[in-house]
């Protein structure tokens, strides 16, 4: 799988238009600069319209560089995407309220421009590949991380691993299942499958003896299997994932909760790997 997120013609026009600040008073960061030093750093600088005599907007800037990659230098292309994307993040382009929010239209054509190449945008400028399925070992033991972190900051987007009929619990739970046996986890019961993957890390359940004795960790892990059990069943089966994640009744508090406690037991399973 490519290190790197694809560029495309939709990518190259939407990612431009990220960057364009011309129709606004006020021009917003990333600089003329930055976007010059990213574009050095790609090994684009010689498709650069900036180094000739006439001055260039940000997006016709852009727009020329990614549109040349596209044609002699895809693998350079797809490393400045990656960049760019990155640099106004860290601008604060993807927050709402910052001077230099790239507006909600702009963001939302470059979501449905990688959504369509199999590839995720949030809102708050996390991109990463959508089929999940498609990685093993370490690399999928890190996507679901970067998942269980942006869960655990609340972000709405993250219960259900999009473009897959799984929840971050039960990605995590058969990841770490088979990361640690071996074998591609073949329990589709999730309570089963959860205390299989507890047991193998001796992570203590319910079931697991005699609860009046048990340590103050083992309580906590016993809660934490309870409670990863119960989120699973608040779920919205219907569909793939695409859908409000929660069943009808459960409120937006009660859904901001479940996403944070779902990313923290999905932490904790995974701090088990190497």
């Amino acid at each position: 799988m490519s290190q790197h997120p694809p560029l495309t013609d939709p990518i190259a026009v939407a990612l431009a238009r990220l960057v364009d600040d011309s129709q606004v008073k006020d021009k917003r960061a990333p600089s003329h600069s930055e976007i010059g030093v990213r574009i050095g750093q790609a090994g684009l600088s010689a498709a650069d319209p900036a180094q000739g005599p006439k001055p260039v907007g940000k997006a016709r800037r852009v727009a020329a560089v990614l549109n040349w990659a596209i044609e002699y230098d895809v693998a350079a292309g797809e490393a400045l995407v990656e960049s760019l994307i990155g640099l106004v993040k860290g601008s604060g382009g993807f927050r709402k309220g910052s001077a230099s929010h790239c507006g909600d239209d702009a963001i939302a054509n470059l979501i449905s421009a990688f959504e369509a190449e199999g590839w995720d945008l949030s809102l708050d400028g996390v991109l990463q590949p959508r089929v999940l399925d498609a990685l093993r070992g370490k690399e999928l033991t890190a996507a679901l991380r970067a998942y269980a972190d942006r869960a655990r900051r609340g972000a709405l987007d993250s219960p259900l691993l999009a473009g897959t009929a799984k929840d971050l619990l039960e990605a995590t739970a058969a990841h770490v299942l088979e990361q640690r046996t071996g074998a591609k986890a073949t329990v589709t019961n999730f309570p089963t499958l959860l205390g299989q993957t507890f047991t193998m890390v001796q992570f203590a359940t319910p079931d697991g003896g005699n609860t009046g004795t048990a340590s103050e960790r083992q309580r906590v892990e016993r809660a934490a299997y309870e409670l990863a059990c119960a989120l699973n069943g608040l779920r919205n089966k219907q569909g793939t994932g695409h859908g409000r994640p929660w069943v009808a009744t459960v409120s937006g508090a009660e859904a901001r909760f479940a996403i944070e406690s779902m990313g923290n037991i999905a932490s904790l399973l995974l701090s088990t790997l190497p």
